[in-house]
Formats: structure tokens, C-alpha cells, sequence
């Protein structure tokens, strides 16, 4: 009977103690469990703040790309924009070269054309007075032949004092185109200077050049009318010189 207790108590004891040790390994078990948990908790926070930083740079590395190509597409579009105004502004700085050399180039062939007009019409004047004044002379010069020799003479002084004053009026007349012609060229010696652009300089070097060679002309008829007139006052004492002016010469000053 006494065995049976003790070995009930034994029992007990043991039952008691395994419940403790239960106890102890449940609690150890619990208290692993809270570590691993918390250590799983701080894993995942650390975790968790670490993706949170990583999408935080993405994000922010995506917002940067994305500021830069915005900006990119400004710069660009500003600069096709540009680009646009500075080809536009080129074309009609083109046209308007082009329509002012035209406006220039028609300018220049209408004054050419009526310079050549007026010398044209000058020539014809001074063909038709020189002819006129030949018929005269032939007219009084054949009349001259029926006359007496007092008369002959006489008329003969007439005719030559009419050339020279012919010459005379002549050689003013030139003189006086030779002067026109030298306030021209002054004047266009100033718009040359004074010019704006390359064809409004080429326009007025050109206009100058054809004054200059009318001036030319001008004075060279003149000195040719000069030399005749100057030739033909010494009266009959001195032999004629030899005719050598181009057949159709308006100036005729070996007449």
C-alpha cells in the first residue's frame, strides 16, 4: 500500500515535472518564436525602408529623366523655333536684295536708255545743221562763181567768218556739255561714296563710267572743233589740211 503511494507520488512528481519542463520549453519556444518574430519584424522594417529609399531613388531618378527630357524638348523646340525665324528673315532679306538689284538694274536701262535717246537726238541736230550749213556754203559758193571777183571775195570772207562762228558756237555748245557732264560725274562721285549696298554701288560705278566716257567724247569734240576753228581763221594764206573724219561724223571738223 505504502508502494503504491510512493509510486503515486512519484508519478505525480514526475507528471509535475514534465508538466514543467513543458512549461519551460513552451516558454523557451514562445520566447524563440517573439525573438524570431521580432527579428523577422526588424528584417522586414529594415526591408521595407530599404525598398522605400530604393523606390524613393527611383522615383527620384525617374522625375530627373523626366525634368531633362522636358527640358531637352524646350531647348529644342526654342531652337527649331529660332532656327525658323532666322531662315525666314533670311528669305526675305534675299527678296528684298534681289527686288532692290532689280528695281536698280531697270533704273540703270531706263537712264541708259534715254541717255542714248538724247545723244542720239544731239547727233541727228548737229548732222542736220552741219548739212544744212554745207548746202549753204555750196549754194553761195556756186552763186559766187557768176559774180564779179570783188563779190567773189566778199562772199567768200562771209562763208568762212559763218564757219567760225558756226565752230564757235559749236565748241560752246560742247564746252558746255563737257561741263554738265563734269557736275554730273561730281555728283555721282558723291552717291558713290555715300552708297548703301554693293548694288547700288555697282549701279552708280557704272553710271559714272559711261558720264566719264561721255566727258571724254565731250571734250575731245570740243579740242577737234577747237583745233578746226583755230585752223580755218588764218584765212586762204595757208594750204587746207588733208580731210581724214570718218564718213557720217556729226562733227565734221575738217569742214
Amino acid at each position: 500500500m505504502a508502494d503504491q503511494k510512493e509510486s503515486s507520488v512519484l508519478f505525480s512528481l514526475k507528471e509535475l515535472m514534465n508538466l514543467e519542463e513543458d512549461r519551460i520549453r513552451e516558454e523557451e519556444a514562445a520566447k524563440a518564436r517573439r525573438a524570431r518574430a521580432e527579428i523577422e519584424a526588424r528584417e522586414a522594417a529594415e526591408r521595407a525602408a530599404r525598398e522605400a529609399e530604393e523606390r524613393r531613388i527611383r522615383e527620384e531618378e525617374e522625375r530627373r529623366r523626366a525634368e531633362e527630357l522636358r527640358k531637352r524638348e524646350e531647348t529644342a523646340r526654342l531652337e527649331a523655333i529660332r532656327h525658323g525665324e532666322v531662315e525666314k528673315a533670311k528669305a526675305e532679306a534675299e527678296h528684298r536684295a534681289r527686288m532692290e538689284a532689280l528695281a536698280a538694274q531697270q533704273a540703270h536701262e531706263a537712264q541708259l536708255a534715254t541717255i542714248s535717246q538724247d545723244q542720239h537726238k544731239k547727233k541727228l541736230q548737229i548732222t542736220i545743221g552741219v548739212v544744212a550749213f554745207i548746202l549753204v556754203a555750196a549754194v553761195v559758193g556756186g552763186g559766187v562763181l557768176f559774180k564779179q571777183s570783188s563779190d567773189q571775195a566778199n562772199a567768200e570772207k562771209a562763208a568762212l567768218e559763218a564757219r567760225a562762228r558756226a565752230a564757235e558756237e559749236e565748241k560752246s555748245r560742247l564746252e558746255s556739255a563737257v561741263k554738265a557732264s563734269q557736275e554730273k560725274e561730281a555728283s555721282l562721285k558723291s552717291a558713290l561714296n555715300n552708297a548703301k549696298d554693293e548694288a547700288d554701288r555697282a549701279r552708280i560705278q557704272a553710271e559714272l563710267t559711261k558720264t566719264q566716257e561721255q566727258t571724254a567724247a565731250a571734250r575731245h569734240a570740243a579740242q577737234r572743233v577747237g583745233s578746226g576753228s583755230g585752223s580755218g581763221s588764218g584765212g586762204g594764206s595757208k594750204p587746207k589740211p588733208a580731210c581724214n573724219c570718218t564718213p557720217g561724223d556729226p562733227l565734221f571738223s575738217c569742214l
